[in-house]
């Protein structure tokens, strides 16, 4: 054996004396400690497993709480989330439909009393189209003729709305009815008129005009005879227009010399509104002839659809 062999197992004999291994009996104390405390331990982490696993199953099976709110407290109130549609593909959302008002179509404007349509617009001057055709069966060879005459008969001086004429023109229309064969004298003549009213005022004017026939019952005719006389009349009327006013003029008939007939002459005045617009046909006859209530009315008729195509 070497020498600096030998000197180091001399060191290793002498550490291992002066260390202290302790007795037999304190080593195995200390060793059966040391089991205690590994199966304690072991014993704990199994029982701290066991515990984790219920508190985890209260956890999950356990039905939420209610809490109580107090009342008069607000309840906030869930925003609904965009649809998957529009989150994904950007689509915009259908825009929110406006309610309409019960029984009335959406952008459908009511006109005054319910009607539905437009009440006629103003116009400001009177075109040849205002006026009716005469039909085939009523003319008599002669054009109507535009000339300057009063609309009306005098009604004991009455001045019926002449400063609210905005427009005014007047023809003469001599017509004969149709069983009457063509190359006799006429039937009648007409004083047709349109007028143009301020806005708001023709009412006022067929108003004016039926107080006048009330006031002036009878009045002496112009010219001729100072003892005829006529009797004036207001005469039931509808169906024309938006109004009218329809009255007779009753007097002794005379011939072309002035002659008494020992009949009654009958002339009929119907004035019709239509918007601001009035018309008036006013029936004349023909050489004493008398006023055909049927001519008239069917003539009223036409007159009123010239107006209101005219008017659109």
């Amino acid at each position: 054996m070497s020498r600096e062999l030998s000197e180091l197992y001399r060191s290793l004999a002498a550490d291992a004396d002066a260390a202290d291994l302790g007795v037999p009996e304190v080593l195995r104390h200390h060793t059966d400690r040391r089991a205690r405390f590994r199966a304690a331990g072991g014993t704990l982490a199994v029982a701290l497993v066991v515990v984790g696993a219920v508190i985890g199953a209260q956890v999950v099976t356990r039905p939420p709480t209610s809490v109580a709110v107090p009342a008069g407290t607000p309840t906030p109130t869930p925003t609904p989330s965009a649809s998957p549609s529009a989150s994904v593909t950007g689509a915009p959302s259908s825009p929110p439909v406006s309610p309409t008002t019960p029984g009335r179509s959406p952008g459908t404007s009511t006109a005054p009393g319910g009607t539905g349509t437009q009440p006629p617009r103003t116009p400001t001057s009177i075109p040849d189209r205002a006026f009716f055709a005469v039909p085939s069966a009523n003319q008599t060879g002669t054009a109507p003729q535009f000339r300057d005459e009063a609309v009306l008969p005098g009604l004991c001086g009455a001045d019926i709305g002449s400063e609210a004429v905005v427009d005014r023109r007047t023809r003469l229309l001599i017509y004969k009815l149709p069983q009457t064969p063509k190359g006799y004298v006429p039937d009648g003549t007409y004083t047709h008129s349109i007028t143009i009213y301020r806005a708001g005022r023709a009412d006022d004017v067929l108003d004016e005009l039926r107080q006048a026939v009330r006031d002036c019952p009878e009045q002496k005719l112009p010219g001729g005879d100072t003892a005829v006389r006529s009797r004036q009349r207001l005469l039931p009327d509808s169906g024309f227009g938006d109004e009218s006013v329809l009255f007779e003029m009753r007097s002794a008939g005379q011939d072309v010399n002035g002659d008494p007939t020992g009949v009654q002459d009958v002339r009929l005045v119907r004035a019709i509104r239509v918007g601001d617009v009035v018309t008036i046909l006013w029936e004349q006859g023909w050489e004493g002839t008398s006023s055909q209530r049927a001519q008239v009315d069917a003539d009223g008729r036409r007159a009123v659809t010239a107006i209101r195509r005219w008017l659109g």
